[in-house]
């Protein structure tokens, strides 16, 4: 008892100066601290839930596998709705190209009238008009192996006065291809032809001298310009509409003269002519040897695209080989690999 007295008077001694009674150490000391249980428990729970989270992302991912094996199918399935509509389209261009020409003398009045009318043959009869002529390219075409650039050439046709049987109103006529040495030389003869005559006239007798006047009895008659018989032409066509350029063809410049693809109105205005004026491609296979271009159009390539339906059934057997086989490793990819006995 006095040891217990003395640890008493000494505590009370030391803790007075700072003013903290036995109570409020007591009271500090009875207060819960955290325990390193608790600690590793919550540690425990936080990653858990970042497993949790990981597992997730896992599976999204193991599903993102079958992404191209779904997208490479799509593409297969679509090109056989491809090949469909091509061989729909072929059909109806070889009934329409089999059907009787018809004698073209008139124009319809609206262009749902042409449109119904496209990959019709059609008979006119007429004068071209060189001076209006439009080269549309530049076009390259395959002659014995070699290719060779060059350009389609659409000129007007226009009635004659003096016959019954041709057009009544002008209509466009694409007369083939030609080459490009063909198109300067015709358009320096075209520049040749437009220029003016200069015809010196001289009186008889003034530049001779008096002492010739006895060998011309009577002035020479001048011979009248006599107009140059302009004989018909006959063109069997196949009705056509304006091309649909791909993003890479530039745009036609018409001030310039400049026609990289074929816009039926655009041509038919730089030429004068109504927009709905009829075109048509010249399908003539009576070509002369002395004029050997323009080559007409071969009827058979209004009855073939760039990719056939045979080619689209060959990539649709491509696509879903490869659609099979990315879907077979993502298959393998994601199966649990059994457990080693």
């Amino acid at each position: 008892m006095p040891m217990a007295a003395s640890v008493s008077k000494i505590l009370s001694r030391t803790l007075k100066p700072q003013n903290v009674s036995l109570a409020t150490v007591a009271g500090t000391i009875s207060k819960p601290i955290p325990t390193f249980g608790r600690t590793l428990c919550t540690g425990a729970t936080s990653f858990q839930s970042q497993v949790n989270s990981g597992s997730e992302r896992d599976g999204w991912s193991k599903w993102l596998l079958f992404a191209p094996g779904v997208f490479t199918f799509g593409l297969g399935t679509w090109q056989i709705f491809r090949r469909n509509e091509k061989m729909q389209m072929l059909d109806y261009r070889k009934n329409r190209l089999d059907m009787e020409p018809i004698a073209w003398t008139g124009s319809p009045s609206s262009g749902e009238e042409l449109n119904s009318l496209e990959f019709r043959r059609v008979l006119c009869e007429g004068t071209f008009d060189e001076s209006r002529s439009v080269f549309v390219g530049p076009r390259s075409r395959s002659i014995s192996g070699v290719t060779e650039n060059g350009y389609f050439i659409i000129t007007p046709l226009v009635p004659t006065t003096n016959n019954s049987r041709s057009v009544q109103l002008p209509v466009l006529v694409n007369r083939g291809w030609v080459p490009r040495s063909w198109r300067v030389k015709h358009l320096e003869e075209l520049g040749d032809a437009e220029k003016p005559e200069n015809i010196r006239t001289t009186e008889v007798g003034k530049e001779s001298g008096s002492s010739s006047w006895w060998f011309w009895s009577k002035k020479p008659e001048p011979i009248k310009n006599q107009e140059p018989v302009i004989t018909p032409v006959k063109v069997l066509g196949v009705v056509r509409g304006s091309e649909k350029p791909s993003i890479f063809v530039p745009s036609n410049d018409p001030s310039s003269g400049q026609w990289f693809y074929v816009d039926v109105p655009g041509i038919a205005r730089a030429c004068g002519l109504p927009e709905d004026t009829l075109y048509i491609e010249d399908i003539n296979e009576n070509a002369s040897p002395s004029l050997p271009y323009p080559v007409p159009k071969d009827v058979n390539s209004l009855i073939r695209y760039s990719v056939m339906p045979q080619d689209h059934m060959n990539y649709t057997l491509t696509w879903y080989s490869l659609s099979a086989a990315v879907t077979f490793m993502a298959i393998k990819r994601v199966k649990p690999r059994k457990a080693r006995r």
